[in-house]
């Protein structure tokens, strides 16, 4: 019973001890028949081995007790830091009490949920200022602040947007008065609804998407100075409401753009249907009393739809169709109609050829129906693409356009343009041209050298 209560490493010690004692037992055993044979040397030989066995047996269990003795302690330890510790978690809630919650505050105005916190309050001014140089031959030439076009762009949300764009500029009084008049005029204001992937609603002054020329090449974002001259036909906003998205084609990069809108449409300066009297912007659903009516009995509809078609990196072709309708006097007896077909493609980063076809239908009291029309090609080509490491040249694109017009009476004219753009920066533009022009109207301006610098942010 008492080796029944030794722990397993006393068992273990108790058999080495076992199997020393049987061995020289068994020497002992093994020897008597030859005791005769055993010299006296020979036995005490035999005596020391075993002795020198013992002492090497007594000293392992000498210190295996030593290390039972250790590992013992380090369990008692062991229990004390866990006692410990389990009495530190009860009184660390007396000792540490919990502070006092911290009082919410309202916020002043509160954000409507499902709101985008990254597109709160996100505003931008953009936009564009150009200083001219102007020599017309035949009179003295002179600088100009062409134009300040400051836009300020509004993010309400992701698919919340808000821009208006205003042109400021200065120009001299009427001949006989002194001074000069600085004008302020809203080019733009519109809400953009983004619904989906593919439409958007826009509403306010729009620019309208007759052609691509509003839209994408007024301002410094034209390469030379002045717009071409059948633009004169078109309006280049209207008051109104606007569908308009691309739907992409495949996976191949093509799309088709469209765009449906509803606006008041051009009218009437005295309200009768003369030719003379026709405003295409001036319609914008405000009489100068400030009561709120058209000028004409309904508004005019119009649209685009245009073609993408990429084939690879900077290799691209657009082609579009867009047209406007609707009356524009104040009888509602005359309409107003253009139609135009526009272009441009990208051969490479270097190449670019644009241009528009425009063709307009004014029913007049006085002249019956006159058809203004016109057409502008435009080419630029980037001398970066001589791959000369030329500095000057590098930044240095040429630039070339022919348009013409005819009112749709007598007035005919035509003008040739060759210009240049240099690349002060990616924003800091200087350009220059000269104009060929030749007109059947003796009244308009004949050749003239144009210098511009144009800054857009």
């Amino acid at each position: 019973m008492a080796a029944e209560t030794l722990n397993p490493d006393m068992k273990i010690h108790s058999k080495i001890l076992g199997v020393v004692a049987t061995g020289f037992v068994a020497g002992l055993g093994a020897s008597q028949p030859a005791a005769a044979q055993v010299t006296e040397e020979k036995f005490n030989a035999l005596e020391k081995t075993v002795r020198d066995l013992a002492d090497k047996v007594q000293k392992l269990e000498h210190v295996h007790d030593e290390d039972v003795k250790t590992h013992q302690q380090d369990l008692q330890q062991i229990q004390q830091l866990t006692r410990q510790g389990g009495e530190t978690r009860k009184a660390a809630p007396e000792l540490q009490p919990n502070p006092p919650a911290a009082p919410a505050i309202e916020p002043v105005h509160p954000i409507p949920p499902g709101t985008d916190l990254n597109a709160t309050h996100n505003f931008t001014m953009a936009g564009d200022a150009e200083i001219q140089f102007g020599k017309v031959d035949g009179q003295h030439g002179g600088f100009a602040l062409a134009d300040f076009a400051p836009i300020f762009l509004f993010r309400a949300r992701d698919n919340i947007l808000f821009e208006a764009g205003f042109d400021i500029n200065l120009q001299n009084n009427a001949p006989g008065s002194a001074g000069a008049t600085t004008s302020l005029n809203l080019s733009f204001a519109q809400l953009d609804y983004l619904f989906s992937d593919y439409g958007t609603l826009v509403a306010g002054d729009m620019l309208l998407p007759l052609g691509t020329y509003s839209e994408r090449s007024a301002g410094w974002l034209n390469k030379i100075p002045d717009a071409p001259l059948a633009r004169a036909f078109l309006p280049g906003s209207g008051v109104g409401a606007q569908l308009r998205g691309a739907v992409p084609i495949g996976g191949t990069g093509q799309s088709i753009t469209y765009a449906v809108y509803g606006a008041n449409g051009p009218g009437s300066v005295d309200g009768s249907g003369h030719h003379d009297q026709l405003d295409l912007n001036g319609n914008v659903g405000i009489k100068s009393n400030g009561t709120f009516g058209n000028l004409h009995g309904s508004p005019s509809g119009g649209g685009r739809m245009g073609w993408f078609l990429p084939w690879k990196p900077h290799y691209d072709l657009e082609l579009g169709l867009s047209g406007q309708t609707g009356d524009w006097d104040s009888a509602g007896g005359r309409r107003w109609s253009a139609a135009v077909a526009d272009a441009a493609l990208h051969l490479g980063p270097y190449l670019e050829v644009k241009g528009e076809y425009i063709h307009s239908w004014v029913e007049t009291d006085d002249v019956g129906t006159i058809q203004p029309d016109g057409w502008w090609l435009q080419a630029g080509y980037k001398m970066a693409g001589l791959k000369q490491e030329i500095p000057f040249l590098r930044k240095l694109e040429l630039m070339g356009r022919y348009d013409r017009a005819k009112d749709g009476l007598a007035a005919r004219t035509e003008r040739f343009t060759l210009g240049y753009v240099y690349y002060i920066t990616n924003t800091l533009l200087f350009e220059g041209d000269y104009e060929f022009l030749r007109s059947t109207d003796p009244d308009q301006r004949h050749n003239e050298l144009l210098f511009q610098l144009s800054y857009g942010f």
